[in-house]
């Protein structure tokens, strides 16, 4: 835990800070149910279970006024016709509100909130991208080859909720067509429970 100011260096393209607590590496296992081809997945899984994506991340206590922050990584590839994402998540407080700058490649951010709305934004080198509270975010690498980095931040004291998502899905996926990436109709999301 670092109690003074500090600072952190990013190496690019690698998008690997010099200075991080906590570093997750994201199998492509461990996001079963969130792909739409089972097949590919199945075959994806079966043939290497790639890593989908990785964080780096400066833990900060759990407080109001403190800020976590860090790296996501989202590494180039599909499975199917639908790129490599992150598994998405809403806070555990859902009035927490997200920072991410993009530093590295493209994609977008796919996002909705728990009464129906839903948005997607472009993400590219210079890009902002503000997430209010109450919005569940996803980051999509829609790049052929290079990973998609982007600097993200978010109070210490928001929490993640994962289950959420792993249980109904994100309403809209981002597969290529036409060489292109569109976002569809999720046609295996689920209304949460207790929703007509």
């Amino acid at each position: 835990m670092y109690n003074r100011p500090y600072a952190f260096n990013v190496a690019l393209p690698q998008g690997r800070p010099d200075r991080f607590d906590r570093h997750v590496q994201r199998r492509l296992t461990e996001m079963t149910g969130q792909f739409l081809d089972q097949d590919a997945f199945e075959a994806m899984a079966a043939s290497g279970n790639p890593v989908i994506y990785e964080v780096y991340e400066l833990v900060r206590p759990q407080t109001a006024g403190e800020l976590n922050h860090g790296l996501s990584v989202v590494h180039a590839g599909k499975v199917g016709d639908e790129y490599f994402m992150t598994k998405g998540h809403f806070h555990a407080r859902l009035e927490r509100a997200e920072l991410y700058y993009c530093l590295w490649g493209e994609g977008l951010m796919v996002m909705e909130t728990p009464e129906g709305e839903w948005a997607v934004e472009e993400l590219r080198p210079g890009r902002v991208l503000y997430v209010p509270p109450r919005w569940a975010h996803r980051s999509v690498n829609t790049g052929k080859s290079e990973d998609l980095i982007t600097l993200f931040t978010y109070p210490a004291d928001a929490g993640h909720d994962y289950g959420t998502i792993e249980r109904q899905g994100f309403r809209k996926l981002i597969i290529e067509y036409t060489g292109q990436p569109i976002a569809v109709d999720n046609p295996r999301w689920r209304l949460p429970e207790g929703k007509p």
